[in-house]
């Protein structure tokens, strides 16, 4: 499962987190995951209790926030949403367009304790 690989690959960056911050315990992860990653946010959440089994982020609650697509019009400049399937232009329809954003995978926030108090 490509998921629980990178489940691992997220509990490395958090135990860096933790360590660096002097943490005790992780309570709470946070992702922001774009529909273009690559990666099924319910498959993640599958496999973080077993990436994290063992670890001080053990128990810790998982959530992921679904980003947009958004594209750039190279033939009018607007930034519109789109959908994953269909990459065109909010405003003119145009299939010309950048992609802006619809891939990330990103950690957005991790909340931990240090000896009883969140930090």
């Amino acid at each position: 499962m490509h998921e629980l690989a990178v489940c691992q690959a997220l509990m490395t960056q958090v135990e860096q987190v933790a360590s660096r911050e002097g943490a005790a315990r992780v309570t709470a992860v946070m992702l922001q995951v774009g529909p273009l990653s690559g990666v099924e946010p319910r498959l993640l959440q599958d496999a973080w209790p077993i990436a994290s089994a063992g670890s001080i982020a053990q128990g810790a609650a998982l959530s992921v926030e679904a980003m947009p697509v958004r594209v750039r019009c190279l033939e009018c400049g607007a930034d519109s949403e789109a959908r994953p399937n269909r990459l065109l232009c909010g405003e003119c329809g145009g299939f010309r367009t950048r992609l802006l954003s619809g891939e990330e995978l990103l950690l957005k926030r991790i909340e931990l304790e240090r000896d009883g108090q969140a930090a």
